[in-house]
């Protein structure tokens, strides 16, 4: 890449926002990261991340709340920014129904705070964004995946709520202001950096420390597990591919092959080397008891496939998780 422009990506200490910027920057861009480094999760694996680009060249960053408004338009307007990557968000389905008012703040807030920064840019490009596949809400799975065309009206958790509320306030800001932006609904994200608080990260402390783990819908939920690196590829080519005349769109973003709760672990065992005590509960509040992500439209626009099978990737995630930790 030639572009003097930086990508701005926000959420840049987080498990998706660190793999982006990384990507960014590989093939040459200029990177601007932003993030506040919240204690929702351990702030030491953030700043482990963080310091992941510490003497990078073309990067840099910036603590800050996204909610900020004049401190994000100020950053933008400053240094030219014209393509953004908003991934950062008060994550958590389970989290959201105890501590309602931080996704008031970080995810409604804070997605108005940058879409107001973008609009006023000038020359803006692309904003792209991190909506959630929760926003499907208890959809039965049958033999398809969930498609983008669907009505997503009926969500289970205010965390997916509030993702919904995103992609309406983008719908807005698109035939108000023509601001072009793409929202990605991400289905099930893992992988080494990942998150503590998803489940198979969680599984392997407790597994790895010798405790039981707790396996949530009596083991039959399924979820489409995405690979980091597929992820990362089909956030940079949306990237690559605004829409025409200021549009807004939402496309699926995940491996569209569904995994039972129990296959995973079989899978999370095997690359561990080692049997879990398994402690069955009922569903929680606000899960879903399936996702499946159809990814027909990232494929059409970028050549989007994800590469990366379960057993392989909780390999690698396993392999990194006793070098990080220690084994």
């Amino acid at each position: 890449m030639s572009r003097s422009d930086p990508v701005l990506v926000t959420g840049v200490a987080g498990f998706v926002g660190h793999a982006t910027a990384h990507h960014l920057l590989a093939r040459g861009e200029r990177v601007i990261g932003i993030d506040i480094v919240n204690d929702y999760y351990d702030p030491a694996l953030k700043a482990a991340r963080l310091a992941t680009f510490d003497d990078v060249a073309n990067f840099r960053f910036e603590k800050m709340d996204i909610a900020d408004n004049t401190a994000v338009a100020a950053l933008i307007k400053a240094e030219g920014v014209v393509r953004v990557v908003h991934l950062a968000a008060q994550a958590g389905v389970r989290y959201s129904i105890e501590n309602p008012f931080a996704y008031q703040h970080s995810n409604l807030a804070g997605h108005l705070s940058v879409m107001e920064a973008c609009r006023h840019a000038p020359g803006f490009e692309h904003l792209v964004y991190a909506s959630s596949s929760s926003v499907y809400g208890d959809k039965p799975m049958g033999g398809a995946g969930f498609t983008e065309d669907e009505p997503a009206t009926s969500p289970v958790s205010l965390y997916a709520a509030t993702k919904r509320s995103c992609e309406l306030m983008s719908q807005s800001y698109a035939t108000l202001y023509a601001l072009p932006q793409t929202g990605l609904r991400f289905f099930t994200v893992y992988g080494p950096w990942g998150r503590p608080d998803m489940a198979y990260f969680s599984f392997t402390q407790k597994i790895m420390r010798g405790e039981a783990i707790e396996v949530y819908g009596e083991g039959k939920m399924a979820r489409d597990f995405t690979y980091i690196d597929d992820i990362v590829e089909g956030i940079v080519g949306s990237l690559d591919h605004p829409p025409e005349g200021g549009g807004h769109r939402v496309l699926n973003i995940g491996d569209s092959h569904p995994v039972g709760l129990m296959e995973m672990i079989d899978s999370l065992e095997r690359a561990l080397g080692r049997t879990a005590e398994k402690v069955m509960r009922p569903m929680q509040q606000g899960d879903v008891t399936a996702t499946y992500a159809d990814v027909s439209k990232l494929r059409a626009l970028t050549g989007y496939q994800p590469k990366v099978m379960l057993d392989e990737g909780l390999m690698r995630f396993a392999d990194w998780y006793r070098g990080y930790y220690g084994s």
